[in-house]
């Protein structure tokens, strides 16, 4: 017993078993984490402090034809020097939600389409990508087609074939593996959407780099699916591809809580966790040896009718993300070489303040010699520049000028439970944003020497947030890590940009593929 205790504290040591100090050296948490972490659901996350949403002209750039040329052409430079680029995708959600209205319908008293999404559904039938499949199934284990079964009354056959490991099992599978869209020699999954579009603008020296964080139980389908397809691909796209997989680490998972906050155990008695949320692929993304990083959601992809003017939109990003990054490092060599004058150190100041937007109010009061370490702090961070559309209303984060922990003001991404809405003012400049954050970011991840940075210094950890969750018939209280592209990032250099919104077409239930972007 000793051997599994000694290095826990005797408060926590009172709620924890033999049983458990096992289960937890076994995800690689320490004890340090776990005390965290129940300090937390007693404590709860600050909201953040907030000046303004960030708008046009105010910490959200547009740029004009001329300058996105400018922007390609600095892209397509960065890319002929043979720099590393990978693009990171988000790859292990199940479908599930997606489903949530089918699902209902299943369970439903009645046997006919009677909710207008129901409706919708099986009067376009046959323009989802995977309907083929899906009559195929229908076929083998009911003797008849999907559309023939729904013409006799026999809807939820259809439906439960859809959903259901008798048939496409898309219930259970990741969104990454289902069939989205139809082309002439073949329906194509979001995993082959991505995998065209790093060949269209994240390829060098004749390489596309495509990283997929997935789930463990997912792992074989998604390396058999690149087997099957990514030859082809890779073939017709004139690129060779080098396409890696990753699973979020067990020791970014968090401890649930009771409602009084001690641990909540599972029946057995066993400790519950649960993943940490995106916000855990701060890890992953530390792992990937690359210059230059895009990441994007699994679900957000076009055909490829669609797709050139997301390919510039990425072009554009990148090109600034470089340019940035090029004047960055040209400072902090500058005051490297310590033969900089005044002057020089108010132009650092103002490409800090103007071009990344990052402003500490009593910077006048500081010396030459604080000044120094003040900007080269500021300077040698990650950088990412963001893509944002204007906001339709859809639900999730937007851009914003916060206050950080050490008093300076600088862009976030801010999610609604990040604010406090019992502030008012608040509450209406989130309301009132004029743009969103659909996860379109381009981000630099090695330092002015060439080094890469370690990610995990630039989290802020006071930024998660605790939800109510239910296991067996149990309320449970649910701790999620500062996620990815907000509080995971918060103390990168970031940068945002207004994006075309056709760059924004996400998948979040069945029936969006319908939607004319997907067809």
């Amino acid at each position: 017993m000793i051997t599994f205790v000694a290095n826990y504290s005797l408060k926590l040591l009172d709620m924890l078993t033999e049983q458990d100090i096992r289960q937890i050296a076994e995800k690689g948490i320490t004890e340090k984490q776990i005390e965290q972490q129940l300090e937390q659901f007693k404590t709860g996350f600050p909201f953040l402090r907030l000046e303004a949403a960030a708008s046009i002209g105010r910490g959200i750039m547009k740029p004009t034809d001329d300058e996105e040329k400018d922007y390609h052409k600095a892209w397509e430079d960065y890319k002929a020097q043979g720099k590393k680029i990978v693009k990171f995708v988000p790859a292990s959600g199940a479908a599930s939600r997606m489903f949530k209205n089918m699902f209902a319908f299943l369970d439903a008293p009645y046997d006919a389409p009677t909710t207008d999404f129901e409706k919708d559904f099986f009067a376009h039938l046959e323009c989802f990508a995977f309907f083929s499949e899906l009559d195929k199934v229908c076929k083998e284990n009911e003797g008849k087609g999907a559309r023939e079964l729904a013409d006799e009354g026999k809807y939820k056959a259809v439906v439960a074939n859809m959903l259901q490991p008798k048939g496409l099992n898309y219930g259970q599978l990741p969104k990454g593996l289902l069939l989205f869209h139809n082309y002439p020699d073949g329906p194509r999954t979001p995993m082959e959407e991505h995998l065209v579009e790093g060949a269209m603008y994240a390829a060098s020296n004749g390489e596309a780099h495509v990283h997929f964080t997935v789930s463990h139980e997912h792992l074989d389908l998604f390396k058999k699916k690149v087997n099957e397809k990514a030859g082809g691909l890779a073939r017709k796209l004139g690129v060779e591809f080098d396409i890696s997989f990753s699973e979020q680490k067990p020791s970014t998972d968090t401890i649930a809580a009771n409602s009084d906050n001690t641990p909540f155990r599972n029946d057995d008695g066993s400790l519950l966790f649960r993943p940490g949320g995106h916000g855990a692929l701060i890890e992953n993304l530390n792992e990937i040896d690359a210059d230059v990083i895009y990441i994007k959601n699994i679900d957000n992809v076009v055909p490829d009718r669609l797709k050139p003017t997301t390919v510039e939109s990425k072009q554009t990003l990148a090109g600034i993300l470089v340019k940035l990054q090029q004047r960055a490092f040209n400072y902090l060599r500058l005051i490297d070489s310590g033969t900089y004058s005044h002057s020089q150190l108010i132009e650092i100041v103002h490409f800090l303040q103007r071009d990344l937007c990052c402003r500490k109010p009593d910077i006048k009061e500081l010396e030459d010699a604080e000044l120094v370490i003040y900007l080269k702090e500021k300077l040698n961070r990650p950088m990412r520049v963001c893509g944002v559309v204007k906001n339709v209303g859809e639900p999730g984060g937007g851009p914003f000028l916060t206050y950080n922990q050490d008093g300076t003001i600088s862009l976030q991404i801010l999610e609604s439970s990040q604010i406090d809405t019992t502030n008012e003012q608040y509450v209406e400049m989130f309301r009132k944003g004029t743009h969103f954050n659909p996860v379109d970011l381009v981000c630099a991840v090695r330092d002015y020497k060439g080094q890469p940075f370690n990610l995990p210094d630039y989290v802020d950890r006071t930024t998660g947030f605790i939800s109510s969750k239910s296991k067996g018939g149990k309320e449970l209280r649910a701790l999620e890590l500062p996620g990815l592209w907000n509080g995971a990032m918060s103390d990168w250099n970031t940068v945002f940009v207004e994006v075309p919104l056709l760059t924004f077409n996400p998948v979040k239930t069945v029936n969006d593929l319908l939607r004319e972007q997907h067809q």
